[in-house]
């Protein structure tokens, strides 16, 4: 089994670390440069949602940053050696960045991003690749790729799965930037709070969701990922009512059944729990405010 202990901070810019109850937290820590991201940002960070996956000791995994935004995308200097690649070189680029949001998007641990000022292109993308959303009062974002004469491509498919495809098509061509009121209008972000609430919202979240089964949290998303969109026919109400049989006679599933009868808590939430023995079976300047990549 692949635990947690394996895993060390990366890099300065980009910190790691597991509580005693297998919450994580991801951080992106370059507040100076208002956490843009360049290729050696992204290879850490895929490598990290690579590892925490495979983590059974891990059951929430929280994304944050240090300063006064969230991330304003990608690096100026990374984009000034972007121009120079050849595209066989920018195609390289491109898929590594595709496969970070990929990992990140379905990480088998729920997700809560931590939005606490500007979210510009690419980190739009984070956002939209994490199940739950909370932001300040302060959080902004811009899809801003169109100003640079360029398109939100990667990041393109998690945007319209969380603000649909209409108001896709208005900001990504008119790369506005729109707040946190607005970005919880079209889904994009759950909730909203005083940017003095946001640490203590992020701590009622991640107690909501160590209340419930960690192994049940874990199919219940990737439920969602493959039901949607499919059509209701004999072969999705086959995989459904094989699905919560299956759970049904999970060791999870008789503990919680047996303790909402018994009422009590059930096993999980008097101590964490390991799945593998659980189971049965601040604004960016424009010199920073760059797109995705």
């Amino acid at each position: 089994m692949f635990s947690h202990s394996n895993i060390k901070s990366p890099s300065e810019q980009v910190l790691f670390d597991v509580d005693s109850r297998g919450v994580a937290t991801v951080t992106l820590n370059n507040p100076d440069k208002h956490n843009a991201f360049d290729d050696s940002i992204i290879y850490v960070l895929n490598q990290l949602f690579k590892e925490i996956a495979l983590c059974d000791d891990i059951n929430v995994m929280v994304l944050a940053s240090t300063g006064k935004s969230f991330s304003a995308g990608a690096d100026l200097g990374w984009m000034q050696r972007m121009a120079s690649y050849s595209y066989e070189e920018n195609l390289s680029d491109a898929n590594a960045l595709a496969q970070m949001l990929k990992n990140l998007n379905f990480l088998p641990q729920p997700t809560i991003a931590k939005v606490q000022g500007a979210a510009f292109g690419g980190a739009v993308g984070l956002a939209s690749c994490c199940d739950i959303v909370l932001a300040s009062e302060k959080a902004s974002f811009c899809l801003s790729e169109v100003k640079l004469g360029l398109i939100p491509a990667t990041i393109s498919p998690y945007v319209v799965n969380a603000i649909g495809q209409k108001a896709s098509r208005r900001y990504f061509q008119t790369a506005e930037r729109f707040f946190a009121d607005k970005a919880q209008q079209l889904g994009l972000v759950d909730e909203i709070y005083p940017l003095t609430e946001l640490d203590s919202a992020v701590a009622k979240m991640i107690n909501t969701l160590l209340a419930n089964g960690p192994l049940a949290v874990r199919q219940a998303k990737q439920l969602a990922l493959d039901v949607a969109y499919q059509d209701i026919d004999e072969t999705l109400i086959k995989e459904t009512s094989e699905r919560i049989a299956a759970i049904r006679v999970s060791a999870e599933g008789q503990e919680g059944l047996t303790a909402f009868f018994e009422k009590r808590q059930p096993a999980w939430q008097a101590a964490p729990i390991n799945l593998a023995t659980s189971s049965s079976s601040a604004e960016p300047t424009t010199s920073t405010n760059k797109g995705e990549g």
